[in-house]
């Protein structure tokens, strides 16, 4: 079937919308080039696209030949603002935008394990607040939220994990009641694929698995460009694969037992402090993150005396790596979160070669380039995309 005129312009207004958002600005000349559309059929969507409130007039180009083809068109970046926050055990961050995604306003709320439910929840929506006051009278319009645990794929509710705090899901719950905006959440580590696809080392690999190294241990799975969440939600909960070399069995309830236990930043604290790279009683309670980057971007400057850790720790890495390889086969796999962007290249080639040895199908290992941001990014990204979703869909 033939689209419908209104659908035909729809699709070229979208695309047009696309490509300003993504190289803007640009000419109509330049739009011409890109969508292959008619100059008469460019010439109208710009028309349209601008009464709409959606693009204007930025600039001029440098042509030598002045006027209309000259003119630059962008995006109505503050039609919109956006919001994104990222939601830890002990913290929430959060960061507003306009539709370009620059940044207007960020701030972070440290959330103490000794606060109550209600408290921490009117504190963190109070967070979000001031920052979109900072950011100026443009309405939100999406909040994107990245939380650990696992996401109803029929819902999208944060669902009650066992360990995770009851102020997340209230959190989520008293934003969606009390914001007119549109509120998405998703777990952590998949918003930090999508980031790392969209924005970072996984750009041009649309099918790869990202293992998110960092307090805890998560994993997250992109096939042909598109997340795989899993018939529960937990595709990824790679902190419960049974793996040896650790005392027990992971339970329903409790991932001590599991690869967690095996390459987490506690074990790997531990690592170091087997190996004589740190002294264990220095590092705080909830501080053993900071303290595995920190320690393995030692041991990488150390050279030949870092070797026997980092040999350990990509002899770990590869084993978790393996097991997800051998059921999906991927052909790649980064190594994320803050543990994974300290490790670097130099990492991501031991654990390659050590996967290389223990499975027969070729698997690229790549270090994440965003680090600890990724989420914050991913979910910028998720608000980002729903809005554009929304707005980005003038009237035919």
């Amino acid at each position: 079937m033939r689209a419908s005129p209104s659908t035909a312009r729809a699709i070229n207004d979208r695309l047009a919308l696309r490509l300003l958002q993504q190289d803007g600005p640009l000419t109509a000349a330049q739009l011409k080039t890109e969508t292959g559309l008619s100059r008469p059929t460019v010439a109208d969507l710009v028309e349209r696209l601008g009464a709409a409130g959606l693009i204007e007039v930025v600039g001029e180009s440098g042509a030598v030949r002045r006027g209309p083809n000259a003119k630059l068109y962008g995006i109505v970046a503050d039609r919109a603002h956006l919001a994104a926050l990222d939601v830890r055990l002990g913290s929430v961050g959060v960061v507003v935008t306009d539709l370009l995604g620059a940044t207007l306003a960020e701030d972070t709320l440290p959330v103490g394990g000794d606060t109550g439910t209600g408290p921490a929840v009117e504190r963190s929506v109070a967070l979000l607040e001031r920052a979109a006051r900072a950011a100026g009278p443009v309405p939100l319009h999406s909040v994107g939220i990245g939380a650990p645990g696992l996401i109803d794929p029929a819902t999208g509710e944060l669902r009650d994990s066992t360990g995770l705090p009851a102020w997340h899901r209230g959190l989520v719950r008293e934003l969606r009641r009390r914001l007119p905006a549109t509120v998405l959440v998703e777990n952590e580590t998949n918003l930090a694929a999508v980031a790392e696809l969209r924005e970072g080392a996984a750009q041009g690999r649309d099918t790869f698995v990202l293992l998110w190294l960092g307090q805890g241990i998560g994993a997250a799975v992109m096939l042909d460009g598109r997340l795989r969440q899993g018939a529960s939600g937990g595709a990824g909960e790679i902190g419960f694969l049974p793996v040896p070399g650790v005392s027990g069995l992971p339970s329903a309830v409790d991932c001590a037992g599991g690869f967690h236990s095996l390459a987490g930043s506690v074990a790997l604290c531990e690592l170091a402090s087997a190996h004589g790279l740190l002294d264990l009683g220095t590092v705080p309670a909830g501080g053993e993150e900071a303290a595995a980057v920190k320690t393995l971007r030692a041991a990488l400057e150390a050279g030949e005396p870092g070797e026997p850790f980092l040999k350990e720790v990509a002899d770990r890495l590869a084993l978790g790596a393996a097991a997800v390889v051998s059921v999906l086969d991927p052909g790649c796999v980064l190594l994320a979160g803050a543990v994974g962007q300290a490790g670097g290249a130099a990492l991501a080639a031991r654990v390659e070669e050590r996967l290389a040895a223990m499975s027969p199908l070729r698997t690229e290992v790549r270090a994440g380039s965003l680090g600890d941001g990724a989420v914050l990014r991913g979910a910028l990204i998720t608000a980002r995309d729903a809005a554009q979703d929304a707005l980005f869909a003038p009237e035919g």
